[in-house]
């Protein structure tokens, strides 16, 4: 069933998310929060009879959250949509100016998040929940656990001495950060990456990724 919520009160409301829980929508409704932008969800289940539909494949062809409406403008993939919010609504100082120190950083970790992270956390997750048992194949899961491990690392080495990726909290941290927490989710960020561990635990106490990831309404 779906269900909408209104943020935002007495205002033409031109944002809406299309959104379902427990994947890479929460990163966009996170940053939303984050900016305090106005905006309308449109909470979906993370069902086929939702993101199958006709209604949803007429915004997403291939059924997938999340879709952003502005206006008339529709736009899909959560790295594309979180770098069009930051563009044509609010900054906020999330994104680093082209001249600023931190600029190639911030692009670098941003990028990293779909480039490295998330493919073997993909395959992960195919084959732990979305497969029926005896369609998963424990040779290609331990291979992408491997993978998902090494793409860490680095993640592990670069929050030495850091609160966040590139310093100071920015919309690097939505994509990476929260790709970092379904890792964690997943078992698949060990106890000896503290750093990993303590950047996580910073993500889940700032009030807009509790509203975005941890409990959206």
């Amino acid at each position: 069933m779906i269900g909408r919520t209104l943020r935002g009160k007495n205002r033409l409301i031109m944002l809406k998310l299309h959104f379902a829980p427990n994947c890479r929508a929460g990163r966009v409704l996170w940053l939303l929060e984050e900016l305090g932008l106005e905006y309308e969800l449109n909470k979906m289940n993370f069902h086929p009879k939702d993101l199958k539909s006709d209604e949803h494949r007429a915004r997403h062809p291939l059924g997938r959250v999340p879709v952003l409406d502005d206006g008339d403008i529709q736009i899909w993939e959560s790295g594309a949509i979180i770098d069009y919010i930051l563009e044509r609504h609010k900054n906020g100082g999330l994104k680093p100016s082209a001249d600023d120190e931190r600029f190639p950083k911030y692009l670098q970790w941003f990028h990293y998040c779909e480039g490295m992270v998330m493919p073997p956390m993909n395959t992960i997750v195919v084959h732990t929940i979305l497969l029926p048992p005896e369609r998963r194949d424990e040779t290609v899961l331990g291979q992408a656990q491997r993978l998902l491990t090494n793409a860490l690392k680095p993640i592990e080495e670069n929050l030495e001495g850091k609160d966040y990726l590139v310093g100071d909290f920015t919309a690097a941290d939505t994509m990476l950060g929260h790709a970092c927490f379904m890792s964690n989710n997943l078992g698949c960020v060990s106890e000896e990456m503290t750093n990993i561990k303590s950047y996580i635990q910073r993500l889940m106490d700032r009030p807009a990724f509790k509203k975005g990831v941890i409990e959206p309404q």
